[in-house]
């Protein structure tokens, strides 16, 4: 698939996941610094990416090394994000959990840093979670469904039969919530999301 250019600037870019697309906003800068469209609806539409966002959340992790994830929700509150990193860096993962996908539990990794500006769509149906290169991060994100406690899950960030390279410093431990420590795997989630 080839790079879609949104009517207002916006690049989608495909990835290797089938419709999760890396974000490149059209940035307009100066001396004063700089504007941009973090998300227009609209332009979005006009190219066949019906999003409909209802809330915006933003993180804050501390420490580099950090990983948080791999988060997503179950049925009936599945939901779709657009995602950044405002402050620092960070390599975003996402995997397709998707059954009859031509990239089911296939994965990939994108550098997001408040230079490159860059965003990743994640559709329904994948798990999400991303790794702090550096410290400070901010991490801001819209989803297009509401939170849901009873439907708040994840799997395991090493889960072998994902087999995702976190690309972490030999020697070093990951920093991990105790949530995110007690997530299982793929297998004994059972998920059950459809292409």
């Amino acid at each position: 698939m080839e790079e879609i250019k949104l009517a207002n600037g916006t690049i989608m870019i495909p990835t290797k996941l089938v419709d999760c697309f890396i974000v490149q906003p059209k940035v307009h800068g100066d001396y004063r610094g700089y504007f941009m469209e973090s998300h227009n609806e609209s332009a979005f539409k006009k190219a066949g990416f019906s999003y409909h966002f209802v809330q915006g959340n933003e993180s804050s992790t501390q420490h580099k090394n950090t990983i948080r994830g791999l988060h997503f929700q179950t049925e009936p509150y599945t939901q779709a994000k657009l995602v950044r990193c405002t402050r620092g860096i960070v390599d975003d993962v996402v995997v397709d959990l998707r059954l009859g996908s031509p990239s089911y539990k296939q994965w990939i990794m994108v550098k997001l840093s408040e230079e490159n500006k860059q965003q990743l769509l994640v559709p329904r149906g994948f798990a999400h979670g991303f790794i702090t290169r550096t410290d400070d991060v901010i991490f801001n994100y819209v989803v297009d469904n509401d939170y849901s406690y009873e439907n708040d899950a994840g799997i395991i960030w090493n889960d072998p039969e994902l087999g995702i390279d976190w690309q972490i410093p030999e020697g070093e431990e990951p920093i991990l919530s105790d949530k995110d420590k007690k997530h299982p795997t793929l297998t004994k989630r059972g998920i059950s999301f459809r292409y």
